[in-house]
């Protein structure tokens, strides 16, 4: 067993294993979860997303490694270490004929210290639906239920597995608010999802698991090497621009030389595209051109990236 566990982090995990005969479903995983962070865990279909997660919940067992969630071995499942858990997993719950209060209460009772039902209910929105049958709600209100569920224990680590599947722009910034409130309390928030704008949007850092390795780590910003990669300035010549010749750019601008002085898109490669813009602006203007036309600055997306780091490893030797 590995000696360097970190007590201090709600989550740490060194040579994490899950083998179903000689097929790797998890392999030789290492993850560190800081405190209060927003951390998502990204990765195609079939990565082993779900099953890392369910390992770090005490739901499915390991094949070997060593974990430690919230200081403790989650193989050993207490009800005092389950109890500072928020699970909200992918499936929306089945409540039967319950209302949505009976609901929250019936789950509230398995906590120590919960939160007020009613509290709990309108963090997630429902407070209008309170009395109404879990089962007359719409799937959207289905899965604000489920996080309620998932939340009312008040507690110290919280699992969401794709929280915002069929929720509607307006309710999706509901949730992702709720994220927020509860990393402002000092909570720590495990987030698997597909929706990269959401990753954006919450995430302090993030893994990417492809074929269920851990191909990177680290801040959202900084995922397959965002920061080195160049960003791109492009605009179109027109009226007094044709012919003119390009003003002094960025010492590292890289100019593409497909469109020619005449006509076309000037397109170039910089990492510091605001002095660029500098430069392009007032030759422009001194041309008399004072809007041009089709002015785009595009810097790496996280889609651009994640795309490229499945790519890169998807069908890799393992």
């Amino acid at each position: 067993m590995a000696t360097d566990v970190d007590q201090t982090n709600p989550i740490h995990v060194r040579g994490l294993q899950k083998r179903y005969g000689a097929a790797h479903a998890v392999e030789n995983v290492d993850l560190d979860v800081r405190p209060g962070e927003v951390f998502a865990l990204l990765g195609p279909n079939g990565a082993g997303k779900t099953t890392t997660v369910e390992i770090l919940e005490g739901v499915r067992r390991r094949t070997s490694g060593d974990v430690r969630v919230l200081g403790r071995d989650p193989a050993e499942d207490t009800p005092e270490w389950r109890a500072r858990l928020g699970i909200v997993p992918q499936s929306t719950g089945a409540y039967s004929d319950l209302t949505v209060r009976e609901v929250v209460d019936h789950f509230a009772a398995f906590y120590p210290a919960p939160l007020p039902a009613g509290q709990a209910i309108e963090m997630v929105g429902l407070g209008k639906q309170e009395r109404k049958q879990a089962q007359t709600l719409s799937g959207g209100q289905l899965r604000r239920l489920d996080v309620a569920v998932g939340i009312v224990g008040d507690p110290d680590l919280i699992f969401l597995d794709e929280p915002t599947t069929g929720l509607d722009p307006e309710a999706r910034q509901e949730a992702w608010e709720l994220v927020r409130y509860f990393s402002e309390q000092g909570k720590t928030t495990v987030l698997t999802t597909h929706y990269l704008d959401e990753v954006e949007a919450l995430a302090q850092r993030a893994a990417v698991i492809v074929a269920g390795r851990v191909v990177e780590t680290g801040p959202v910003a900084d995922l397959g090497g965002r920061r080195d990669i160049p960003a791109v300035v492009s605009f179109t010549r027109t009226g007094g621009l044709v012919r003119v010749p390009l003003p002094q750019l960025p010492a590292d601008a890289l100019v593409d030389p497909s469109a020619g002085p005449d006509d076309g898109v000037v397109t170039l490669h910089t990492h510091n595209p605001t002095q660029a813009l500098a430069a392009i602006l007032p030759w422009a203007a001194e041309a008399g051109v004072h809007e041009l036309p089709d002015l785009r600055v595009q810097r790496p997306t996280l889609e651009d990236v994640y795309l490229k780091l499945i790519r890169e490893n998807q069908g890799a030797d393992r």
